[in-house]
């Protein structure tokens, strides 16, 4: 059995083929997906799509690229909302993302990351942190704001081994994705080499970042095995213990 801890079913790219998609990832072994939101609409979409596909769970917030649409005054209520439903596993996606000089303002960034932080150690959900370009404001963030019984993950991590060491050392799990696999792909083999198994998650983000056969095409969850398949290489271990144990993991975060 597989999980992929990260994928974006909701995007546009996905219009009028989610049914297909589905069929694909259970032939591809897979029997968790989980589906963040971004803002309101794609935590609303998140919602829809796990009611209609059993294996589909979703994750609900904000976007830092999206932050500036979180009303203080209204999103929080719904969070909260939102997260009396079953298949609500975590809050997410969240974090900081520093790559575009004209994207949303850090400290804007900062301060709906941590109100969304704050709604995690409230309702006691697990966070899916996006971190882009922003490690030591992340890290120090996460340190000083999450509950560390609440937990969470670190979603396609690209930090180094020194960060992923104060991550794990926080009771953090990192979740691991298709540019494991690509021929220039540095940080991420020795992180992979260097992390235990029972504290890794593996993940698509699609339809984005797909894997070496398929890079270049548009992704999809059912190539979450070619991820698995590069950290068993790396690791050298069977495959199976990599789908199992990342399978483990996944419940196990998120509560399942």
């Amino acid at each position: 059995m597989l999980a992929d801890s990260h994928a974006h079913l909701d995007d546009e790219r996905f219009e009028n083929e989610v049914d297909t998609i589905i069929e694909n990832a259970r032939e591809a072994g897979i029997g968790f997906i989980l589906n963040p939101g971004t803002e309101e609409s794609t935590s609303v979409r998140a919602i829809e799509l796990s009611q209609t596909y059993d294996i589909v769970y979703a994750g609900v917030g904000f976007h830092p690229s999206d932050c500036a649409s979180f009303d203080k005054n209204k999103h929080p209520k719904m969070i909260r909302k939102w997260c009396e439903q079953d298949k609500v596993l975590a809050i997410g996606e969240i974090g900081l993302d520093y790559y575009y000089d004209d994207g949303a303002p850090r400290d804007l960034q900062k301060k709906v990351f941590e109100e969304q932080i704050g709604l995690a150690n409230e309702l006691k959900k697990p966070i899916i942190v996006h971190d882009r370009d922003a490690h030591g404001d992340c890290l120090d963030m996460v340190k000083s704001c999450l509950d560390p019984n609440v937990g969470g993950v670190f979603h396609s991590y690209s930090g180094s081994v020194e960060m992923a060491k104060i991550l794990l050392d926080f009771g953090l799990y990192l979740s691991i994705g298709g540019p494991l696999t690509f021929k220039n792909s540095r940080k991420a083999p020795d992180v992979v080499k260097y992390m235990p198994l029972d504290r890794l998650l593996i993940e698509t983000d699609s339809p984005y970042l797909t894997p070496v056969p398929y890079r270049g095409r548009r992704n999809e969850p059912a190539y979450v095995r070619f991820v698995a398949e590069k950290v068993a290489e790396i690791k050298e271990i069977p495959v199976e213990e990599v789908q199992e144990t990342t399978f483990e993991n996944c419940q196990r975060l998120f509560g399942v």
